[in-house]
């Protein structure tokens, strides 16, 4: 239809016709819906040179056509350049580039647009405030988002309840939940009307900083006043209900108030979805997405992706890949988060193929990535060691008019930091900081880390004493990352010193420390030392973790100038300390009955684990492989005599039964999230059911 247009139009031209300027604007539209800004771009040329000259109507049209495709830049010559051509850009205007650059995360920029709108004489809508106000809320910046709201009052600009709901929930966000509920009270006092959206921030607020009773306050206000119909009444009691926990009690209130006739809402739906999805009980949550489709309401975009993230944290990828294209036929509102959910879900488990696939994929259904969705693509390409995919992404972000944000740097930096190039990732950090964003405590850890793998430790330091320039203090993360980089080549005094500054700075050695040294000292052969650092770990309150364990086992295992009666000591005090297994303690196991001569020993127990459904890794699957091999080459190993075998045999041995007490134990923990399948949470698109097994 578009072609046939452009043919008339030429057709127009060529008889010195001129098209009138509505024509030509609905034209504009078309071509900028479709996407082909490039034809648009031509179009609006021909109109400059032969007519008829476009409107602030139609510069506005191109405007928001550019910025809705992430050309900023076009977007901005297009407002330079009215006045050349007699018009004026008004308030609708700029309100088009202050939401595109608030959308891309350039709040600041934003802001020098609403200023150059001041200076040029425009007088900014209700819009243009909420925009900004909106932009720095979300930013957590709540002294420039308050700044603006009081410039609202000063330029007689009345606050609507949307804006008073922005500012409320960025004071709830930053804690100050003192100032929100002044906000209410400010709100109430200037005869605004509080919505659902209302009440539903401040009882969250109240329920997460612990102060219940001034949420039941707030719905007990909100059912005596009757500002609000009965609806949403019901809708943000559930939300309570849901906020405190109370899943249950929110679904049975939700039937009563179905039976007494009060009409559902999808608000009410959503907020049981996603509190049973954030649980982990997706079988509840289907339950309550079934009722929801009985009464014949449409999936809201929160519905969609409460499913899907629910999904995504159990594990169980391919059934929400299956949802998402049955929502997709049926036409449910999947929108760029629902793909950003289960993109990152791939990349978490290791599904690079499928978490490509879906990126292309998103980009060919019309569903443009937002910073969100380029910072989290970055960031998986990153850590599976694709840096260069990543760079080339984060180049096509920052072409289209995304400005990456600190996530971003730091994904990438800590991609090439991994991948020992050091001199692009201190580039990208430089680049950061002249792009307005100062390195935060993740950047410095990762590059400190980075110095440390390449045993760099004198940059690490300058890097480290470079901190206090930022105005940052070292944490943790900091002085564990030293730590491990001196424990790695078995410098035990510059351990000693890092351990001596961080106290001194009042951070106290963690589990991390701990297992950090513990390991060195087994290395050292000093299992005795080993010990002592267990039981002081211990007497702090300090709870050892699968970590601990796998390490002092391992070492010990490992070394055979260990005697039996020491590592029987360490088994006692492993087994005080309640012992937990995982495959990383079975893999250990394994692996060093192979090495004491002992492959049947290996086989036996591979044996025994997969009886009470122990999933075993490619890691487990190579060493029973390995053990079998070692058995066809050396027949005589396994008509071994009980009395050959060493003590350390016996020790292994001990172990292994004791970690297959455990598994056998909790066996079903390991496979219940594996009963699911697709018949479990079925969706049906003839009808408008969901199958959901009880």
């Amino acid at each position: 239809m578009v072609f046939e247009v452009l043919v008339l139009l030429a057709k127009m031209r060529e008889k010195h016709l001129r098209p009138s300027l509505s024509a030509m604007c609905l034209l504009l539209k078309l071509l900028l819906k479709r996407g082909d800004c490039a034809m648009a771009w031509k179009l609006f040329i021909d109109m400059m040179g032969k007519g008829p000259y476009p409107s602030t109507y139609i510069f506005n049209v191109m405007l928001l056509g550019f910025c809705r495709r992430g050309n900023l830049q076009v977007g901005e010559s297009l407002l330079h350049v009215m006045t050349k051509f007699h018009r004026e850009p008004d308030v609708y205007s700029y309100n088009i580039l202050i939401n595109a650059y608030c959308i891309c995360g350039r709040s600041c920029e934003a802001r020098a647009w609403v200023d150059l709108m001041f200076n040029r004489g425009c007088s900014p809508s209700a819009i243009t405030f909420s925009t900004i106000i909106n932009a720095f809320c979300k930013q957590g910046d709540m002294v420039e988002a308050n700044k603006y709201f009081d410039y609202m009052h000063h330029k007689g600009i009345a606050p609507n309840t949307i804006i008073y709901n922005t500012l409320i929930d960025g004071f709830v966000k930053a804690k100050e939940i003192g100032r929100a509920n002044s906000l209410y009270e400010q709100m109430r006092e200037k005869g605004l009307i509080p919505d659902a959206v209302t009440f539903n921030i401040l009882v969250s607020g109240h329920l997460k900083f612990g102060r219940e009773e001034d949420a039941d306050r707030l719905l007990w206000d909100l059912s005596v006043s009757g500002v609000l119909p009965q609806q949403s009444v019901t809708d943000v009691s559930i939300a309570w209900l849901c906020w405190a926990g109370r899943l249950d009690d929110g679904l049975s209130f939700l039937r009563d108030m179905l039976e007494k006739g009060v009409p559902p809402s999808v608000l009410a739906f959503n907020s049981i979805i996603a509190g049973y999805s954030k649980e982990g009980l997706e079988d509840k949550a289907f339950k309550a997405y079934r009722v929801m489709l009985e009464f014949g309401l449409t999936p809201s975009s929160s519905t969609c992706n409460s499913l899907l993230m629910g999904l995504c944290r159990i594990g169980m990828l391919r059934e929400a890949r299956e949802l998402m294209c049955k929502m997709l036929e049926k036409g449910d509102p999947i929108n760029r988060v629902s793909f950003t959910v289960l993109l990152d879900g791939y990349f978490k488990t290791g599904q690079m193929t499928e978490a490509r696939d879906l990126w292309y994929e998103m980009e060919s259904r019309a569903v443009s990535p937002d910073v969100i969705a380029y910072s989290a693509f970055i960031n998986g390409l990153s850590k599976a060691g694709l840096v260069e995919e990543a760079y080339e992404a984060f180049g096509v972000m920052s072409r289209k008019g995304f400005v990456p944000n600190n996530f971003t740097y730091n994904s990438l930096i800590g991609g090439f930091c991994n991948c020992g190039k050091l001199s692009e990732a201190l580039k990208l950090e430089e680049e950061m900081m002249q792009n307005g964003l100062l390195p935060d405590i993740f950047t410095t850890n990762i590059i400190i880390d980075g110095f440390c793998k390449k045993q760099k430790f004198n940059l690490a330091i300058d890097k480290f004493m470079h901190m206090y320039r930022y105005g940052l203090t070292p944490d943790i993360v900091t002085y564990n990352t030293l730590i491990s980089g001196y424990c790695k080549v078995m410098d035990l005094s510059k351990v000693n010193v890092c351990m001596n500054e961080m106290r001194a700075n009042g951070w106290d050695p963690d589990i991390t420390t701990y297992n950090m040294q513990i390991h060195l000292f087994c290395r050292r052969r000093k299992v005795t030392t080993a010990i002592r650092i267990l039981d002081e770990l211990v007497s702090f309150g300090i709870v050892p973790n699968t970590v601990t364990y796998n390490t002092m086992i391992n070492d010990v295992c490992l070394d055979i100038t260990y005697t039996l009666d020491l590592a029987m000591i360490l088994t006692a005090k492993l087994l005080k300390m309640a012992f937990v297994p995982n495959a990383v303690t079975v893999n250990s196991l394994l692996s060093n009955f192979c090495t004491q001569r002992l492959p049947q020993k290996a086989l036996v127990w591979g044996e025994k684990l997969r009886q009470v459904s122990f999933p075993f890794d490619d890691i487990t699957l190579k060493i029973l492989d390995r053990a079998s091999c070692e058995i066809q080459k050396d027949a005589r190993m396994v008509a071994q005599s009980p009395k050959e075998t060493s003590g350390k045999a016996l020790f292994l041995d001990f172990f292994m039964y004791m970690t297959y007490d455990y598994l056998y134990r909790h066996r079903f923990l390991n496979t219940t999230n594996s009963q699911y399948s697709v018949e479990k949470v079925g969706y049906n698109c003839g009808s408008s059911m969901v199958k959901v097994a009880g």
